[in-house]
Formats: C-alpha cells, sequence, structure tokens
C-alpha cells in the first residue's frame, strides 16, 4: 500500500508541475500564446508524472556500485536513457493508437520518428541531473511524510480518478474522430483544431 501511494503520489506531482511547464514554455517560448498544452482537458500531463516516478526509483534503488562516484555516473546515465524511453515509449502509442503526433522533432538532426532526438535526450539528461542533486531529497521527505499521513491519500486517489476520466474521455474522443475524418498521423496542433471542429458540428446537429 505504501509503495502504491508513493508512486501515486509522484505521478500526480509530475504531472501537475509538468503541465505547468509546459504552458508557460508554450507561451513565452514555443508557440507565444496561452494554450493547453496536454492531451487531456484537465491541468495534468502523464509523461511527466511518468518521468517522476522513473527520476524517483533510479535515483534511489540501490545499484551495487561500491564507489560513490561512479554510483552517481551510472544513475545519470540510466536516469537520460530512462527519460528518454518515457518520452519515445509515449509518443509511439499516440502515433500508432491515435494517429496524434503530440510533439514534433522532425526538423532536428539525428531525429528517430520525430519522437526523440539527441538534442533533447541531452536536455533531459540535464533536467535529470538536476533533480538528483537538488530535488530528489526534497521528494523523498515529502513522499515519505504523505504515505505516512494517509488522510492525503484521498487527495491523491481523487486526482488519479479525475485523470483516468479524462484519459478515457479523451481517447475516446480522438478515436471517434480517427474514425470521422480517417485521419493519418496529426501534429497535436492540427489535431486540436480538428477536434474543436468536430465537437461544433455534433453541437450544431443536436
Amino acid at each position: 500500500m505504501k509503495y502504491l501511494v508513493i508512486i501515486s503520489t509522484l505521478f500526480v506531482a509530475g504531472s501537475l508541475v509538468g503541465w505547468v511547464i509546459e504552458l508557460f514554455f508554450r507561451r513565452f517560448v514555443s508557440q507565444k500564446k496561452w494554450v493547453n498544452p496536454g492531451f487531456l482537458t484537465g491541468p495534468y500531463l502523464p509523461i511527466y508524472g511518468s518521468g517522476v516516478v522513473v527520476l524517483y526509483a533510479v535515483s534511489n534503488i540501490p545499484l551495487g556500485i561500491t564507489s560513490q562516484v561512479w554510483d552517481i555516473i551510472v544513475r545519470i546515465l540510466i536516469i537520460g536513457v530512462g527519460m528518454t524511453l518515457v518520452e519515445f515509449i509515449a509518443g509511439l502509442i499516440f502515433i500508432k493508437g491515435l494517429g496524434v503526433k503530440l510533439w514534433d522533432y522532425s526538423n532536428r538532426k539525428g531525429n528517430i520518428m520525430g519522437i526523440i532526438c539527441p538534442t533533447f535526450s541531452l536536455i533531459w539528461l540535464a533536467v535529470g541531473s538536476l533533480y538528483y542533486f537538488l530535488a530528489n531529497p526534497f521528494f523523498v521527505s515529502a513522499v515519505d511524510w504523505i504515505s505516512e499521513n494517509l488522510i492525503y491519500t484521498y487527495f491523491i486517489g481523487g486526482v488519479v480518478g479525475m485523470m483516468i476520466v479524462d484519459f478515457s474521455y479523451s481517447v475516446h474522443l480522438a478515436t471517434k474522430l480517427k474514425e470521422f475524418k480517417e485521419l493519418q498521423t496529426l501534429r497535436f496542433e492540427d489535431f486540436k483544431k480538428e477536434w474543436k471542429k468536430k465537437i461544433k458540428d455534433l453541437k450544431e446537429s443536436i
């Protein structure tokens, strides 16, 4: 039970914080406007939640390496590979399953299917390093405290429940849209436009 609470807490925290980061990144860097950066309706990005779970696990599991320096080096490398795998698996699921490309690195050198690229793998490596050295001790303390105060698990459970409902609803709409339009793979921004148009058409037909 304790480990389920820990994983859920990390997942929720990462999903919420990741959504905020992407919100401001798209506003001031990539798209220059306020947009919901997520596939879901609510303010959470599960891919970031999954990433935080990976970061926490790799940062704290024993590796059996006696040298402290090599232990740190190996952990950082595993973090970089792990975060890249999370990004690749998530991107592949949406492309193959729903025909939606949530992000597109096709214009970057060394990219694979436009889902991952060396540049962002290095960024994830840097982010993972910052987490390991700066944030992990805080996360360990916070998660232990929450897992020992079970009243807060109701909040975590409620958020996870909302995310599951939101995900199911969003996947259902995406599937219907794909069937209706017989679409090939779409960039996420184009997908949202088609999504809004489909909803508008449905409302007008009622």
